[in-house]
C-alpha cells in the first residue's frame, strides 16, 4: 500500500531544495505551500505584465497537467510547465513589441521622406488636388466679385455727394478766399511797369538810348 503522506513529505523536501528562494511553507498539516514562478526575463529584472488571456492559458495548462499526472508526484512537473509557458508568453510579448517599434520607426521614416521629398504624383491624387484647387479658386472669385459689387454700391455720384454734404458747393469759394488772404506780391514788378508807362508819355523818350545810358 502506497504511503501518500511519506511521498508528500519527500516531495516538499525536494521542492524546498530545488526552489530555495521561491518556496514558502504555509501549513504543514494539511500541507500547504507557495512557489513563485518567474520567466527567464523576470529573473533578469525584465518584467512583463501578463494579459488576461495569458493567465487563462496558464490555468488551462495547469488543469491539463494535473489531470495527466493524477496520483503521481506532480508539483515539479506543474512548475516546469508553467515556467516554460511563461517564457513562451514573454517571448511573444517581446516579439510583438519589437514589431510595433519597427513599424513606428518605419512610419516615422516614411513621414520624414514625405516631408522632404513630397508625395509622388499620381493621376488620382493630381485630380483630387485639382478639384480642391478649382473649388478654392471659385470661392475666391465669388468673394472678390461680391466685394466689387459692394464697392460699386457704395460709390456716390456728384449729385449724391452734394446732397450728402451741402457745404461742397461753397468749399471752392472758401478755398479761393483763404488763398487770396495769403498771396504775396512783389512790388518791384509793378515799379518796372510804371517806369515803362512813364517813358511812353515822354515824346523824346528813346528806350534804346535809355538802355545804353543805364549801361554807362
Amino acid at each position: 500500500m502506497t504511503d501518500y503522506g511519506e511521498e508528500q513529505r519527500n516531495e516538499l523536501e525536494a521542492l524546498e531544495s530545488i526552489y530555495p528562494d521561491s518556496f514558502t511553507v504555509l501549513s504543514e498539516s494539511p500541507p500547504s505551500f507557495t512557489i513563485t514562478v518567474m520567466s527567464e526575463a523576470g529573473e533578469n529584472d525584465e518584467n512583463e505584465n501578463l494579459e488576461d488571456n495569458d493567465v487563462s492559458d496558464i490555468l488551462k495548462l495547469l488543469a491539463l497537467q494535473a489531470e495527466e499526472n493524477l496520483g503521481m508526484v506532480m508539483i515539479f512537473t506543474l512548475v516546469t510547465a508553467v515556467q516554460e509557458k511563461l517564457n513562451e508568453i514573454v517571448d511573444q510579448i517581446k516579439t510583438r513589441r519589437e514589431e510595433e517599434k519597427k513599424q513606428k520607426e518605419k512610419e516615422a521614416e516614411e513621414a520624414e521622406k514625405k516631408l522632404f521629398h513630397g508625395t509622388p504624383v499620381t493621376i488620382e491624387n493630381f485630380l483630387s488636388w485639382k478639384a480642391k484647387f478649382d473649388a478654392e479658386l471659385l470661392e475666391i472669385k465669388k468673394k472678390r466679385m461680391k466685394e466689387e459689387e459692394q464697392a460699386e454700391k457704395n460709390k456716390l455720384s456728384g449729385k449724391q455727394l452734394f446732397e450728402t454734404d451741402p457745404n461742397l458747393d461753397t468749399s471752392d469759394i472758401q478755398f479761393l478766399e483763404d488763398a487770396g488772404n495769403n498771396v504775396e506780391v512783389d512790388g518791384s514788378l509793378f515799379q518796372e511797369v510804371d517806369d515803362l508807362e512813364d517813358g511812353d508819355d515822354d515824346p523824346d523818350y528813346n528806350p534804346v538810348a535809355a538802355g545804353s545810358n543805364s549801361s554807362d
